[in-house]
């Protein structure tokens, strides 16, 4: 694993045009249990998966607000990880061009990185299903904890700006053209079980380097560097190598 850090730090000095994308296994130590993991949503089965469906949110959307209250109650306790404030510090030394996440916890803002395509959207905003009023974070979330269903004063739900099973990913045509620009992408916590994200390092002309516990969808030929691993351990020794001030 030393041997793969320093293979890891070589490249990132080489590269010139780093672009990372990352799902939930980046956020797996700052509490969020990976969905497809032991702790995730779909082992444990405390929510049906069928919440993220949009024809089921449109049918009874009371079993969604049901898990984003225990997500924003999850979400105050959060704080981005090692690996987020490392991507945070590679935007800001000039090297990492962007960030495609698939995850809806902000967690890469608030470690500090400023351009990044939230495929899947975020709860930062809500608009209502019938008359389209946007609504703010904290508008909302006052809304979930006071109701079962958040409905606006016209009468129709309000929906956050995150995208179900059934809608249109965001940013799809943004990130494919910053995926192949890239010289070196980073696919990190990701499994690419899901598409069209599944696709994007596709477009990766360049390396790539894979850190993630579990199994990746994508041909080995394509990967540069793999590393089965806790995100944070190894780019603690990443970190080390390059000689980062990280505070």
């Amino acid at each position: 694993m030393e041997e793969k850090a320093k293979s890891c730090a070589r490249l990132i000095s080489e590269a010139g045009f780093i672009v990372a994308l990352t799902g939930a296994g980046i956020s797996t130590n700052a509490g969020i249990p990976d969905f497809r993991g032991p702790e995730g949503i779909y082992t444990t089965g405390k929510h049906n998966p069928e919440i993220f469906d949009i024809e089921y949110f449109l049918y009874n959307p009371k079993p969604f607000y049901d898990f984003a209250r225990d997500f924003i109650n999850l979400s105050k306790k959060m704080k981005p990880t090692f690996t987020h404030y490392f991507l945070a510090h590679l935007e800001k030394m000039g090297k990492l061009k962007g960030i495609i996440t698939q995850n809806i916890d902000t967690l890469h803002q608030k470690a500090g990185s400023k351009n990044v395509l939230e495929l899947h959207g975020s709860l930062g905003r809500s608009y209502c299903l019938k008359c389209n009023r946007e609504f703010s974070y904290d508008e909302m979330e006052k809304n979930i904890f006071k109701k079962d269903v958040p409905r606006c004063s016209c009468g129709g739900v309000i929906k956050p700006d995150i995208v179900f099973f059934g809608e249109l990913v965001k940013h799809l045509n943004e990130a494919k053209e910053l995926a192949s620009k890239s010289d070196l992408l980073f696919i990190i916590g990701s499994s690419l079980a899901i598409y069209p994200a599944g696709m994007i390092p596709d477009m990766a002309r360049n390396r790539i380097v894979v850190v993630n516990k579990q199994k990746v969808n994508i041909p080995p030929a394509k990967v540069t560097l793999f590393v089965q691993e806790d995100t944070d351990w190894f780019f603690k020794k990443v970190s080390d190598i390059l000689g980062l001030k990280m505070g």
